[in-house]
């Protein structure tokens, strides 16, 4: 199966900064440290990056690159054990919400927030239901454990929809569709490795020339019942917070920008999205990441 990309983008990245942004007027901020943080398999320079855990759960922790000297961890809650120089464990709160993990280098050299979402675990989805929010049921997983039922669902809330899960991305921007107009609480599932995908997007785009302070998110995690009313594929990786449908458009006037210049807005303006992700793919640091890209054309119901 592909995964998507549309301008659709699934593909799986990650910028890790270990400098100080050298920034001039007018120039995209990457909003990164002078280190990196590395956890669950990531690495990420981002002030501010977000993570995924059940309550009660263990999270190792670690400063990477940057220059010598003391690097510190303080939680807003949970227990922090050090584990070496600049290694850690957090133990989650067993109560869901948003916490704040922040670690400092030496002087002058940043700091980077990790926004730990405390999930509510799977196991309190009931008839398809969690808290009357209908999540549906998920695809037999075919012995992949890609397609493993998630462990846990992040709570949105009319209060914490607004917060940072990146530096240029808000968790509002990843609700399901399937009814806009609902009550709160709200579920997400979210995967660590879209949101740095998306930053690197953006900042690509940034390097283009195009002056945008976030790529607006068409779609990005559906529930198993909103997939299979859409017609979906049963497999969608968007069902795993993993896959994101964008396009680029900086004044928000809800269509694609013209980024290939020729003076119209069609299905060649998602083309040359695409090709330039593909461009970075082919730089080492992000070959590991890679995924599937699809170009989708403009309907009645979105733009290209």
């Amino acid at each position: 199966m592909t995964r998507r990309f549309s301008v659709v983008v699934s593909v799986s990245l990650v910028v890790v900064q270990a400098t100080v942004p050298r920034l001039v007027a007018g120039k995209f901020d990457t909003e990164t440290a002078a280190f990196a943080i590395a956890f669950k398999d990531e690495v990420s320079a981002y002030r501010d990056v977000s993570g995924f855990v059940l309550p009660g759960a263990t999270l190792a922790l670690e400063t990477v690159g940057g220059p010598p000297g003391d690097y510190t961890l303080e939680a807003d809650k949970g227990l922090v054990a050090r584990r070496g120089p600049r290694k850690w464990q957090w133990s989650a709160p067993r109560e869901r919400g948003i916490y704040k993990l922040r670690f400092d280098g030496p002087p002058h050299h940043g700091a980077i927030t990790l926004h730990a979402f405390v999930m509510v675990p799977a196991g309190e989805v009931r008839d398809d239901l969690l808290n009357g929010y209908r999540i549906g049921r998920y695809p037999a997983p075919k012995g992949n454990p890609l397609y493993q039922p998630p462990a846990g669902f992040v709570e949105v809330t009319k209060e914490n929809q607004d917060v940072k899960v990146s530096p240029h991305f808000r968790l509002k921007q990843f609700l399901c569709k399937q009814d806009a107009s609902s009550a709160f609480p709200k579920y997400v599932v979210l995967e660590e490795r879209l949101l740095l995908k998306l930053e690197a997007i953006l900042e690509k785009v940034n390097a283009l020339g195009f002056r945008a302070d976030t790529l607006h998110v068409l779609s990005a995690y559906r529930t198993p019942y909103y997939n299979h009313a859409i017609g979906d594929v049963p497999y969608s990786m968007h069902q795993w917070g993993a896959a994101a449908d964008v396009y680029v458009d900086k004044d928000n006037k809800g269509v694609m920008d013209d980024l290939n210049r020729d003076g119209q807005i069609d299905v060649k303006d998602a083309r040359s999205l695409a090709d330039a992700v593909e461009q970075m793919l082919l730089l080492r640091e992000f070959q590991k990441f890679q995924g599937g890209m699809g170009v989708y054309p403009a309907t009645s119901a979105h733009p290209p």
